[in-house]
Formats: C-alpha cells, sequence, structure tokens
C-alpha cells in the first residue's frame, strides 16, 4: 500500500514548481517516522508522568506533519521546512522530557528513541528539500 500510495503522490507532486527532484523515499521514511513517533508518544501519554502532556502535543505535531506530507498539493517548501522544524522541536522537548524516566521506564525510553528517528527522518526531509532549492 506504501508504495501504491507513494506513486499517486509523486505524480500530483510532479506538476508542483521545484518538487520534481522529490526524493519520494525520504518522505516515506519522514512519515513513517512520525507515525512511529505518534504511536509511541501517545501510549507513553499513558503513563501518568510528567512527559505526559509533552507527548500529548508531540503526537499530535506528528500527526499533523504526516497528514501535511500526505496533501502536499497547495504546500510550498518554506511552509513545509517551518512545520518540519516545529515538528523537530516538538520531539526534542519531548525526547528531553522523556529521558528524564527513561532509566525506571521503558515506555519512556521507547518514545525518546521514536522522538529522536522523527527529529532525524525530518532533518533528512528537510536536507533535502534545501538541496532541491
Amino acid at each position: 500500500m506504501d508504495q501504491m500510495m507513494m506513486g499517486a503522490m509523486s505524480k500530483d507532486m510532479m506538476s508542483m514548481p521545484g518538487m520534481q527532484a522529490m526524493d519520494m523515499s525520504v518522505m516515506q521514511a519522514c512519515m513513517d517516522a512520525c507515525s512511529a513517533c505518534e504511536q509511541a508518544c501517545t501510549v507513553c501519554s499513558t503513563q501518568m508522568m510528567s512527559c505526559a502532556p509533552a507527548c500529548m502535543n508531540c503526537a499530535d505535531m506528528c500527526n499533523t506533519m504526516m497528514r501535511a506530507m500526505m496533501r502536499m498539493q497547495g504546500m510550498n517548501p518554506a511552509t513545509m521546512m517551518s512545520m518540519l522544524d516545529a515538528c523537530m522541536a516538538m520531539c526534542q522537548l519531548t525526547m528531553d522530557e522523556c529521558m528524564e524516566h527513561a532509566d525506571h521506564s521503558e515506555v519512556c525510553k521507547m518514545c525518546a528513541q521514536a522522538c529522536k528517528a522523527c527529529m532525524d527522518a525530518c532533518m533528512a526531509m528537510k536536507d533535502m528539500m534545501m538541496a532541491m532549492s
């Protein structure tokens, strides 16, 4: 299904100015990382630790980032890069909060790792977009 979806998105993106060189595998990796982070943060938010509010906000941010990447029509590169920055900032905050509990909570440790992976994937997406401009 991912392959079919990315193929359909790729066709739409080719009609957008400056997006012809988009590496769809980088975009897919970023969407996958956002999805995994959203899920990890949602689980972590139920642990009733002080990181719960950050986890809930991060889950929402990751979901929004993923949905924006799936709906590229009307999105311009500057807006997308700003959203990537916001997602990375939220993941950093959440990772820092969860790391305070990582020694005694496997859930927080998993969440922090998912946040780090999401930040890395968002940075790769942003780097690719900057190289295209």
